[in-house]
């Protein structure tokens, strides 16, 4: 569903939101919720974008949890001893309810991982290099160290490049098939140098192989709506050296 400025899942009882571009204060390229500080934007109105983002889904009194994100696999956990400290990784998961877990993207997939008893959320950052290396099994290894059966989990899988945008070469195509032969049905042939990868099936895939039953996707294509959207890959098709950034949030209750 939307609603305002950002997608979520009725059914999922956590606050939660993938956001769209809407509704922010940063001007032209950035326009409008641009929520990263590491690009040339104006960095008192991405903060005040955060805190817009934040008043959305009436978690104010939250701490928001942001990551540096290096398109690795690694998930860490965040806890008492680790809140105030910068951590690189791709994947967060917490069971602290005083903090929201924050995830930027601008054509990576965001995940969402939470188990249904509200004692872990987690928050991941899966593009094509955290996909190839499966970060959601990083994420759900966590879960089963902390006893949470993954019957019990629940995936969402937000706004991301979708496929008929999502243009790449053999050498990309083999990269997959080399780590799983059957990653191979993700690939649509184009041409003999040129395919089409599917990102989000490949994620759905992958959480299924892992024993989850409950996912959810909302079905939008960063690249095809300018207006919704930042999009990297569309942003370097224009020739612009940078792009803003979408944030997605997620908290225990």
């Amino acid at each position: 569903m939307f609603l305002k400025n950002f997608f979520f899942i009725k059914k999922v009882p956590l606050k939660h939101g993938f956001f769209t571009r809407l509704n922010g204060l940063s001007n032209k390229k950035f326009k409008s919720l641009n929520c990263s500080s590491s690009n040339d934007d104006d960095k008192e109105k991405v903060y005040d974008n955060r805190l817009i983002a934040i008043k959305n889904l009436n978690l104010n009194n939250k701490k928001l949890i942001l990551i540096k994100q290096t398109h690795s696999s690694k998930v860490i956990r965040v806890t008492k001893s680790n809140l105030d400290k910068n951590i690189e990784a791709d994947g967060v998961i917490t069971s602290l309810s005083n903090v929201i877990l924050g995830i930027l993207t601008a054509d990576c997939a965001p995940v969402i991982i939470y188990d249904d008893n509200n004692k872990f959320v987690c928050n991941l950052h899966s593009g094509w290099k955290g996909s190839l290396n499966n970060i959601s099994q990083k994420a759900i290894k966590l879960f089963d160290r902390y006893q949470i059966k993954r019957k019990n989990l629940t995936a969402i899988v937000g706004p991301c490049l979708g496929v008929k945008n999502y243009e790449v070469d053999k050498n990309f195509q083999t990269k997959f098939i080399e780590k799983n032969i059957k990653y191979s049905k993700f690939f649509r042939y184009k041409n003999k140098k040129k395919f089409y990868f599917n990102l989000r099936a490949l994620i759905n895939y992958q959480l299924s192989e892992l024993g989850l039953k409950k996912i959810y996707n909302i079905r939008q294509d960063t690249y095809s709506n300018e207006k919704l959207f930042f999009s990297h890959r569309r942003a370097t098709h224009k020739g612009q050296k940078t792009t803003g950034r979408l944030i997605n949030l997620i908290s225990l209750s």
